[in-house]
């Protein structure tokens, strides 16, 4: 928390709003004497008029701005045989020890420990009459990061297990749930515990319940039906009151309410005056309530649960923060349970698909996308990558439906319709993820499965058969041991926000990449990377979320180097880099989001943050290492020991910086991290592009023939003969097809005679390649204004679902003079989108003109979090940065 700032005028303090909220933790709130004019005390034997408490009571401030100032107490008559002099306010001019005495209460109240003033303690310089000043407390233990993403105090809990009990409504478009938190406390008697929660998430109740030693995960009843076929509960155990909330509840919360678990809900908390009985309403007669949330069943007493109060306050445009209180006799270490119920819709994290988003047509579909912050829409839980811990999961789904999620057990019985699912291993909130509909396997590999709809599995199978095991056993070569046990790959349906997503098991792709066989293998390659830099071992904080994809990237392209040559990895990483000094044009080298360490602001979402330079400028600064060090395996071998020694763990950047020096005791005595020029806190904190490229050379045979034909097709004159015969691109590569393609995006407009020798050369030839190819193709006919390929823009918008070829081509049409064109489009193809894209797309072709008219889009739109890369989500629609810019890596 921040420290308080003392006002110019000595006449108050000023708080932040966020300490005045919780003033009911804030400890030793009690009597600060007056000092009298001239510094000295008054006699032992006057009476001494108290102060108001520290933050609350009437007074002359007012609060102004955000900030509260404190109110100072009514001046009172002095003393007989005392001094006429007017009274000083109680805040002297020693503001100096004032701010280090609300410093000291301010870190008392985050330890959530009331402690008893010591008698005699004054804010003023000497000790009081009363007694000799109280020396000053210990400073308390050092803290992990602040996320300031998240409003959780996970810094004050160890989360040790996290229980999910999901049923899954289609026809609602809604999920039901019930979590049960395996907690202990870390410091004495902590008043609250705080999780990042959404608005779409709607709490139902809350509970405490004491763990027993060595219990079983418990099992959910999902209908009172089976609630009622458990073993009767005996009565609950006498609760202590729940404490006081650590602040008032904003106006806006509804009120604090409680149930009994395992058992009929009994209201137990404060509830809102009944209503007066009113005439029935005309028309139809009310929908039946809908169904409650899971029902957590124990298998060792308590069975019970007790009541706790609650209130969910406003965080950010992203989240929301769930206040939960605690009984208040809760003693460090101690475990114990915290049971939500609560229901949630279409929200960031939860993508409902009607049939009709399918390739199938036949049964509905739901995916769930937890980075960066998503996921506190899917349950509420410590939404930071510092916060790892093991899961299981019960899910209850219609008949038909197959449902997977990112663990390393499952079961299913058939009986009842359930699922069940374990992750035995630490991961963070972002990478619990599931996905149900109608999906079908097929083993390729001795540890691999890949699941598809029925219609695309016999691609898929052709694509990856015996390929994935092949860069598995060379990232073990280089990295240790595949840890998760199973990696099985499911392809999404074209409605999948993003290309890739690194799920520890099951790494989510979206189907529409099968057509691309270069970048289905860089974009697998890239999630298999991550099952060691990531997920294993987790950038804590968002700020440095290069550490998971700049070391990623890099392991990505030591694994083609070993299966596909040197050549090719070249290739690659030149395109990248491209598209990195591409993004820096529009950015500008001074922007703050080019550095690596990239200072999150308070509500800015962090998937903001993500851009290629997270990628690529980060694996700059890796591939420096690794030539720090004289040959690439010895490189290796140091990030072989950097994961066995942080694995399920989240690390910061000076934990990777402090393991190279000791791994290299010879780089540390040479003082490699302060080389002029290339300090490491110059590449982690310096804007602009990298302090050094890696050397390409061995890709020259593959980058050279692109180099030569652009320098073709942009000399003037222009020889269109020798360019169009100087090289067949059907035999060229699809990395080297859209490097020239995309220099050639970069020198539109063109001129007209260019353009059109273009179209007559490549048009034909480009319609047959895969999508990657032709969306760069289209860009070029639509930046040129060249009107007689403008078909094809139609009939590719006209077959596309996919956000990442329907969005650069929106921006374009509607950025130049082709919006009409772009609208007339739409209205034709919007209900095949995805009403999250629909919505997007509508506010692009928005952009200038007035309101659209109004869409019937059947469900619930939501806002998604922004995203600037293929693996994460985006709902961004800045026209200035498209696909092409930005979204080039998995």
């Amino acid at each position: 928390m921040p420290v308080p700032e003392l006002s110019r005028s000595p006449r108050c303090v000023r708080l932040p709003r966020a300490a005045l909220r919780r003033r009911g933790a804030v400890p030793g709130a009690g009597r600060v004497r007056a000092q009298r004019a001239g510094g000295a005390g008054p006699p032992s034997s006057a009476p001494r008029r108290p102060r108001p408490p520290l933050l609350s009571g009437p007074g002359p401030c007012v609060p102004s701005a955000g900030l509260f100032r404190l109110p100072l107490p009514a001046p009172a008559a002095p003393a007989a045989g005392a001094s006429l002099l007017p009274a000083r306010p109680w805040i002297s001019h020693s503001s100096r020890r004032l701010r280090r005495r609300l410093l000291l209460l301010l870190r008392r109240r985050s330890m959530a420990a009331p402690a008893p003033r010591p008698p005699g303690l004054c804010c003023c310089r000497k000790g009081s009459a009363a007694g000799p000043e109280a020396p000053p407390a210990p400073p308390p233990p050092p803290e992990p990061p602040p996320d300031v993403a998240s409003a959780s105090s996970s810094q004050l809990f160890s989360l040790r297990h996290l229980h999910l009990g999901l049923e899954l409504r289609p026809e609602a478009r809604a999920l039901a749930g019930c979590l049960v938190l395996e907690l202990c406390a870390l410091r004495p008697q902590p008043r609250a515990l705080v999780l990042d929660v959404h608005p779409a998430l709607r709490v139902l109740s809350a509970a405490f319940r004491r763990a027993a030693a060595g219990e079983a995960p418990c099992a959910f009843a999902f209908s009172p039906a089976e609630a009622a076929a458990a073993p009767a509960p005996p009565p609950p155990p006498p609760c202590p009151p729940p404490p006081p909330p650590c602040a008032p509840p904003c106006a806006a919360s509804p009120p604090a309410t409680a149930t009994f678990l395992s058992a009929p809900c009994i209201a137990a908390g404060p509830l809102p005056p009944a209503a007066p009985p009113a005439d029935p309403p005309a028309g139809p007669p009310p929908a039946a309530a809908e169904p409650p949330p899971p029902l957590p069943l124990f298998s060792q007493p308590p069975c019970s649960a007790c009541p706790l109060g609650f209130r969910v306050d406003p965080f950010t445009d992203y989240g929301s923060s769930l206040t939960v209180s605690l009984p208040a006799a809760l003693q460090p270490h101690q475990p114990f349970q915290i049971i939500v119920r609560y229901t949630t819709a279409d929200g960031p994290a939860i993508w409902w698909l009607d049939p009709e988003l399918t390739y199938g047509n036949a049964k509905p579909f739901v995916f769930t996308q937890g980075h960066s912050v998503c996921n506190r829409s899917f349950f509420p839980c410590f939404d930071t990558p510092a916060v790892k811990c093991t899961y299981s999961a019960t899910v209850k789904a219609p008949a038909g439906i197959q449902v997977l999620m990112s663990a390393t057990q499952s079961s299913y019985v058939e009986e009842e319709g359930v699922y069940q699912f374990y992750m035995e291993y630490p991961v963070p909130a972002y990478l619990v993820a599931l996905v149900a509909g109608d999906l079908i396997h097929a083993d390729i590999g001795p540890r691999s499965r890949v699941w598809a709809e029925p219609c695309l599995l016999p691609t898929a199978i052709s694509k990856l058969s015996g390929i994935v095991e092949r860069w598995l056993t060379a990232a073990e070569s280089l990295y240790g041991p595949y840890i998760w046990g199973r990696y099985d790959i499911v392809f999404l349906p074209p409605s999948f926000p993003i290309v890739a997503m690194e799920n520890p098991c099951l790494t989510f792709i979206i189907s529409s990449i099968l057509e691309s066989d270069e970048f289905l293998i860089i974009d697998v390659i890239h999630e298999v990377a991550h099952s060691w830099f990531g997920n294993a071992v987790t950038n804590a904080t968002w700020e440095e979320m290069w550490l998971s994809e700049g070391l990623a990237t890099y392991a990505q392209r030591r694994i083609t180097t070993e299966t596909y040559g040197a050549a090719f990895t070249c290739l690659e990483t030149a395109f990248r880099l491209d598209a990195l000094h591409r993004q820096m044009k529009l950015l500008g080298e001074d922007n703050p989001v080019s550095k690596l360490q990239v200072k999150l602001e308070p509500g800015v979402n962090p998937s903001n943050l993500m851009n290629l330079f997270t990628y690529e400028k980060g694996y700059c600064f890796v591939y420096y290492l690794s030539q720090l060090c004289g040959d690439p395996r010895h490189f290796d071998s140091f990030l072989r020991a950097y994961i066995e020694k942080y694995k399920f763990t989240s690390v910061v950047a000076q934990d990777l910086l402090d393991s190279f020096l000791n791994f290299f005791p010879e780089l540390k005595e040479q003082c490699v991290e302060s080389k002029a020029g290339l300090e490491f806190e110059r590449w982690l904190n310096a804007t602009g592009p990298p302090l050094a490229e890696p050397d390409l050379s061995q890709g020259s045979s593959l980058t050279r023939p692109v180099e030569t034909l652009f320098k073709l097709w942009t000399t003037e004159p222009l020889d269109s003969v020798a360019a169009a015969s100087s090289v067949d691109l059907t035999k060229w590569r699809t990395f080297q097809t859209v490097l020239f393609l995309d220099r050639l995006l970069d020198g539109s407009p063109l001129p007209h005679e260019v353009i059109k020798k273009l179209s007559e050369c490549y048009s034909s030839q480009l319609d047959s390649m895969n999508a990657e190819i032709r969306i760069r193709w289209l860009q070029i006919v639509v930046r040129n204004d060249y009107y007689p390929d403008l078909y094809k823009v139609r009939r590719f918008l006209e077959n596309q679902m996919s956000r990442m070829y329907t969005i650069p081509l929106y921006e374009d049409l509607c950025t130049g003079t082709l919006k009409s064109f772009a609208l007339e489009i739409f209205y034709q193809t919007q209900n095949q989108l995805h009403p999250n894209l629909r919505k997007t797309i509508q506010q692009i072709l928005s952009q200038g003109l007035n309101p659209l008219p109004a869409i019937d889009t059947t469900a619930v739109t939501t806002d998604t979090p922004a995203m600037v890369l293929e693996d994460k989500v985006s709902e961004a629609t800045n026209g200035a940065i498209s696909l092409r810019d930005v979204n080039v890596s998995a």
